[in-house]
């Protein structure tokens, strides 16, 4: 009977989660588990963990949010497949960014995505000094994601942590900037709003923004950007036509049969910028972020320390992102909700605190199990 009542229970949940996504546009949520590295679903507080291999990110706040970085010491380049999150306050698992780590944030809420550009000095998240860093998205070479495994959510949207499909992440050793694209329509789907094929691009011409804020941190509303690499050309009755830039690369293709072909993907001339830069608005700064983790907790290394009771930061902030768009209004949900991190999904306070989900996750892979049998 308790089984039977917890295979209900599963499913109850799982029918939910589809109701709370339901107004989101095709393309926008992400499908699937949260992998075998991850907490089955965002949580906070959770154990501080240095040496942890946790790949889910959320991006919730100025100050609460996370970014992909080594494990150890290493180049971006030499890493992308096992890339861990570190997030600014003790969540998912993940290891936690050191207060002093990060010196410039700009927040910024659209209509179509979330996105945040940042400095700091990444070496103390084990990026190689000098290191001019890669590109991470959902795909990579493989299908499989860089890195794999790697998962991203919000809660700007709606209150509620939405497991995002597309989503995008720049970063070297003194700069990162990260979008996740929470919405889409006809023109502009959430596949083309977080393009992942100009990883030789760089922040500035990718994720369009204002970048004169090292030393400041600030959240703000803004417009948004074209998709990266369309540039509008012409507009009749309405409906705008683009031209699109495609990085320029060669390459060698050897056929089944061992015949070799030679390849050419994109355009010579490089667009020197992207289109446009859009506006922001609404803006609101503070002085610093901070977590009030005794830096002798986040030494490498670390592991099994309870985070603070208190902190500055880690407050999700919900509600819809408003601002103007390409295409005018767009066609989120934004109902209100509590997001999953502060409803209690974190049980005691030890290392394993996640009695209360994984039984759900249990019995949905028993579930599976059986229905293999």
């Amino acid at each position: 009977m308790l089984f039977s009542s917890l295979l209900l229970g599963a499913a109850a949940v799982t029918s939910v989660r589809a109701q709370q996504s339901s107004s989101f546009p095709a393309g926008v949520i992400a499908t699937g588990t949260q992998g075998v590295t991850n907490p089955p679903v965002p949580t906070a507080p959770t154990t501080i963990n240095q040496t942890s291999m946790a790949r889910l990110l959320s991006l919730n706040s100025i100050d609460d949010f996370c970014i992909f970085a080594p494990p150890y010491q290493a180049n971006i380049s030499d890493t992308e497949q096992i890339e861990v999150a570190w997030c600014t306050q003790p969540r998912n698992n993940a290891r936690v960014i050191p207060d002093g780590t990060i010196t410039g944030l700009s927040f910024l809420k659209t209509d179509f995505y979330v996105q945040i550009l940042g400095y700091g000095d990444f070496t103390k998240l084990n990026i190689v000094d000098g290191d001019e860093g890669g590109e991470l998205d959902p795909h990579g070479a493989t299908g499989s994601g860089n890195p794999i495994g790697g998962n991203v959510t919000t809660n700007i949207v709606d209150g509620l942590d939405e497991p995002i499909a597309e989503w995008m992440l720049y970063v070297d050793y003194n700069q990162f900037c990260i979008r996740a694209c929470t919405n889409a329509n006809s023109t502009y789907s959430a596949a083309f709003m977080c393009w992942h094929e100009l990883d030789e691009m760089g922040c500035e011409f990718v994720m369009p923004g204002n970048y004169d804020f090292n030393g400041t941190f600030e959240t703000c509303e803004a417009d948004v950007a074209y998709p990266p690499g369309w540039y509008p050309t012409a507009t009749v009755d309405g409906t705008t036509s683009f031209s699109t830039f495609a990085q320029f690369f060669t390459g060698v293709y050897t056929g089944g049969d061992g015949s070799t072909t030679s390849y050419t993907v994109g355009t010579t001339v490089t667009p020197s910028t992207a289109f446009t830069t859009p506006s922001s608005s609404a803006c609101s700064s503070t002085s610093t972020i901070s977590n009030g983790i005794a830096l002798a907790s986040l030494i490498s290394g670390v592991s099994g320390s309870a985070p603070p009771v208190t902190g500055s930061g880690g407050s999700a902030t919900g509600g819809a992102a408003t601002g103007s768009s390409p295409t005018g209004s767009g066609a989120q949900s934004t109902g209100s909700g509590s997001s999953a991190a502060l409803r209690g999904a974190h049980v005691g306070s030890g290392g394993g605190g996640y009695a209360t989900i994984v039984i759900v996750s249990l019995v949905s892979g028993l579930t599976a199990i059986a229905m293999l049998h």
